[in-house]
């Protein structure tokens, strides 16, 4: 098959995370990487998923930059001579450095929303001191003239609330030793509120008071909402976006709803007025006092109880929900090429209600699965790809649909690279079988760390005379590092035709996918040394016989997924754009959840 044949148009992969930051930066970067939490009562929701993810992809792509030769920003203090130099050094084999100008600082358009995780050092009056790594703040007892003049001092965090999660809940602790009334507000503001006055006395701001226990909603008047508060207490503050309410807690029992019809972008906030004022904020770093974990569940409850009252009567045509699930389940089986599957379902579903009817007079409707040659000749594929059998699938894939791997390159390319770890896999597998005459094996040996192979065997072989007794095992051990060295030089030789295939394709994520599959045979045991024996997980067969079994459906005029994966997808993508928007019961679902095999109770 010539390379050049086939369609050089893959996705885009290029990364959106990872700003390029002078060197002196790195420690305060680093440091606010370490500061990542995600609140309890977030966890397992798809908003935290995307938080995640999206830290991951941050951090590699900063770690790539470090990793990538710093030769490029240390020739702008040498000579000409010496930049003369660098231009004529070889590539990196990491390949990075070709990548780092498509990158953009990860706070521009930034598409998950990040967590409040620290009061702002510029959001805030300069009278407030910023403590604690960011979680504390205190009214210094020294004023200027001009701050003399404000009633109060606040301050904001360094993000909004998302209202991606549902509910956004924060606590904070008043640490003043004086047991006298406190003047403090807590609650949340736009950015728009001056820091002069204390939260809820200003549009757009809203806050529970100390001194005297009112809540107040945009203006100077408060409304009796809960009892005072002050020293050691701990304040709760949370917005239910869904519901567009806001409430509080003190000392983990919940007040109640405070305000209503609160909507915007939002921030954490806090003020104060007498110097010496000290608190402490938790904006999910340690446990909450209150129980926000079951008022979440509580909420995630009321919105699956909805999802489940939904009916299928508006379809087009109607369908009960038992007939609906039985149409998506057998299409499933017929696209993906389980005919006869298909149609041992499609008579079981017939059997069941027949004998659920009671006039046998009545038209039982069946359904036609018909003989269906390019499914079969799919799931022979699928097949040999799930059984590590990469050749087979290869020589299938070319005799029955040959336009395919020219059309879709990217495919063709995970069917080679699946196969030289399949290679590795079988080679490992011989090896692992060997006795080892109770010495033990060490993982993360690299290849130039080994022994000789050949030494080995001339070693094995001397002590066969003084070893009468271990003569078949020694034979064996002798066979299956014949065997091994054999498997392993197929490997590389098939290794370096692939490399040389590839060699011009300047992409990251081709030269990532190579650098990972070669990485296998730097390792003695490849199968249990960190960092690459997730490769040879038989697992990654599935993802290469989807994309493959896709591929060749596109190529037949036929939809790349079945209809129970479009709806899922669908839903996903619907969701997701629910979430976006804040404000939707979406937020509190993850489709994922339904998706999950449930456990059996024996």
């Amino acid at each position: 098959m010539e390379p050049s044949s086939r369609n050089t148009q893959l996705p885009s992969f290029s990364s959106a995370f990872g700003s390029l930051v002078p060197p002196e930066q790195n420690h305060s970067m680093n440091k606010q990487s370490d500061s990542f939490f995600i609140p309890s009562y977030l966890k397992g929701s798809i908003y935290a998923q995307k938080l995640g993810e999206a830290r991951n992809k941050k951090n590699s792509a900063q770690n790539d930059c470090h990793s990538a030769p710093t030769s490029q920003s240390s020739s702008r203090s040498t000579n000409k001579n010496s930049a003369n130099a660098q231009t004529k050094l070889a590539p990196s084999h990491r390949g990075m450095t070709y990548d780092l100008i498509e990158k953009i600082p990860c706070s521009e358009n930034e598409r998950v929303p990040p967590l409040p995780s620290g009061w702002s050092s510029d959001d805030k009056q300069p009278a407030l001191e910023v403590l604690s790594d960011g979680f504390e703040l205190k009214l210094s007892g020294q004023k200027s003239d001009r701050e003399r003049e404000h009633e109060s001092c606040a301050a904001r965090a360094d993000y909004p609330m998302p209202s991606q999660g549902g509910i956004y809940y924060f606590e904070v602790t008043i640490l003043a030793r004086k047991k006298e009334e406190s003047s403090l507000g807590i609650g949340f503001s736009s950015k728009k509120v001056p820091l002069t006055r204390l939260p809820g006395w200003e549009p757009e701001s809203w806050a529970y008071h100390g001194d005297d226990g009112n809540s107040y909603s945009s203006q100077i008047t408060g409304r009796t909402y809960g009892p005072p508060f002050g020293a050691s207490d701990t304040i709760g503050c949370g917005i239910n976006f869904r519901a567009s309410t806001a409430f509080f807690t003190k000392n983990g029992v919940d007040l109640g709803v405070a305000f209503r019809e609160v909507k915007g972008k939002l921030y954490p906030s806090v003020g104060m007025k007498k110097p010496g004022e000290h608190i402490r904020v938790n904006f999910g770093q340690s446990p909450f006092i209150f129980d926000i974990d079951g008022m979440m569940k509580c909420e995630r409850c009321l919105i699956e109880n909805e999802v489940k009252l939904a009916s299928t009567s508006n379809l087009s045509p109607p369908l009960r929900e038992t007939e609906l699930i039985q149409a998506l389940v057998l299409q499933f089986l017929v696209h993906d090429g389980y005919v006869e599957t298909a149609r041992a379902f499609a008579t079981e579903i017939e059997t069941e209600k027949r004998a659920l009817n009671l006039d046998p007079a009545t038209v039982i409707p069946g359904f036609c699965i018909k003989d269906d040659e390019d499914a079969t000749h799919r799931q022979r594929i699928r097949n040999a790809v799930l059984d590590g059998d990469i050749d087979t699938a290869l020589k299938y894939t070319n005799l029955h649909f040959p336009q395919v791997l020219k059309d879709n390159e990217q495919v063709y390319f995970r069917l080679r690279c699946r196969r030289f770890i399949e290679m590795i896999r079988h080679a490992s597998e011989v090896q692992n079988q060997q006795p080892t005459n109770g010495a033990s094996k060490k993982s993360d040996k690299s290849i130039d760390q080994r022994e000789d192979i050949n030494h080995v065997m001339i070693m094995d072989e001397n002590q066969n005379h003084t070893r009468g007794k271990d003569q078949p095992e020694v034979e064996q051990t002798l066979i299956s590092n014949a065997e091994h060295t054999r498997l392993l030089q197929e490997a590389i030789h098939y290794g370096t035709e692939l490399s040389a295939e590839f060699k011009d394709d300047s992409r990251r994520k081709v030269k990532k996918a190579l650098e990972d599959a070669f990485a296998l045979i730097a390792y003695q045991e490849p199968s249990s040394a960190e960092g690459v024996a997730h490769l040879l997980d038989p697992s990654g067969r599935i993802a290469v016989a989807e994309e493959l079994n896709s591929a060749i459906l596109q190529s037949l005029g036929k939809s790349s997924s079945a209809a129970l994966e479009t709806l899922f997808q669908q839903t996903s993508v619907l969701l997701d754009d629910l979430r976006e928007q804040g404000g939707s019961a979406a937020a509190f679902l993850n489709i994922n959840d339904y998706s999950k095999p449930k456990m059996s109770i024996s």
